[in-house]
């Protein structure tokens, strides 16, 4: 019986121009949707020294709003009212923005509407804490 060992992997073609490969094709470099990319991916890094978990898998950032292309203002919350260290999480917020190349200046608007429930973790934060 002969055997056989592929000599390399083989990749699928690309589908044609204009049909979908099933995956999202990334934002346009520079953009401000590819700048919003980068600021969750660098909030991902911000942690609430309270609970292990990142701000943006804890469902504490509600949105982002643009005054122009190189100034954000990022919509917040907190997981309580009276949470001691709002004001660290903040300038963590406005510093980890303001990292991503592109931002001049951020701003963070922390909000109440709609109150901060567990309901707005991930999945992945819902699966860590036990409500998947």
């Amino acid at each position: 019986m002969e055997q056989t060992t592929p000599s390399s992997v083989e990749t699928p073609p690309a589908p044609p121009s204009g049909v979908s490969s099933g995956t999202t094709a990334p934002p346009p470099a520079g953009s401000r949707a590819e700048r919003e990319l980068l600021i969750r991916k660098a909030l991902k890094k911000v942690y609430d020294p309270e609970i292990p978990m990142n701000i943006v898998d804890l469902g504490l950032i509600y949105g982002m709003d643009w005054k122009d292309d190189e100034h954000v203002t990022v919509r917040m919350t907190m997981t309580a009212p009276g949470c001691p260290v709002a004001g660290i999480l903040a300038e963590e917020v406005k510093t980890a923005a303001e990292s991503v190349p592109g931002v001049k200046e951020a701003v963070v608007d922390v909000v109440w509407d709609p109150p901060w429930s567990p309901d707005r973790m991930s999945d992945f934060a819902k699966r860590q804490f036990g409500y998947l």
